[in-house]
């Protein structure tokens, strides 16, 4: 069974490893259960950043619905029409980008991942610089360097929602089974 074929199964509570790490037994595959999962999420800017993870897998199966989970993620301020287009065209044909920041995930397994889907989120000595900001980083498989991610403070509220997710989409080492010198 591959990796799209398991986001149609039922959803399960994520469960924090540690305050960095976060495992999913499953994908939240609508938005009640994902909406759910968020908002006992955005006291924590590294479980925010871990669904956003979640947000962009559902994107090769159902891109409306990612739109409305990255929607949720983002708080009061939705993703724009600009926001979509660069989103969609960063993935468009590459269905592995989304799934290659799960722990197991490479190019030489073409970014099947280990399951349970474990996120990893890494901060660094830079991540809390700006004042209502945080900047933390996941791995790609296919990457050399951790990839940013952004979120914000919504400070009357104490809540943390997306603010940039465009470091998540640059491309990656493709996978093996479309890779003509593997």
């Amino acid at each position: 069974m591959s990796f799209l074929d398991k986001l149609k199964g039922a959803i399960r509570n994520e469960k924090p490893a540690d305050e960095n790490t976060f495992v999913f037994e499953t994908i939240p595959t609508n938005i009640e259960d994902f909406k759910a999962r968020a908002a006992e999420s955005f006291k924590n800017p590294n479980a925010v950043i871990a669904l956003t993870v979640i947000a962009f897998n559902i994107f090769p199966v159902n891109a409306d619905l990612a739109y409305e989970m990255l929607d949720v993620l983002k708080g009061p301020v939705p993703l724009s029409a600009q926001d979509k287009a660069l989103i969609r065209d960063q993935l468009r044909d590459k269905d592995y980008l989304p799934r290659s920041y799960f722990a197991g995930a490479t190019p030489e397994n073409n970014y099947e991942p280990s399951e349970p889907f474990t996120v990893s989120v890494k901060a660094n000595p830079h991540s809390n610089d700006a004042e209502g900001y945080y900047t933390a980083y996941i791995t790609s498989g296919g990457a050399d360097s951790p990839r940013p991610i952004t979120v914000r403070l919504k400070a009357s509220t104490g809540e943390w929602f997306l603010h940039n997710h465009t470091g998540f989409l640059p491309g990656i080492r493709v996978p093996a089974n479309q890779n003509p010198w593997a």
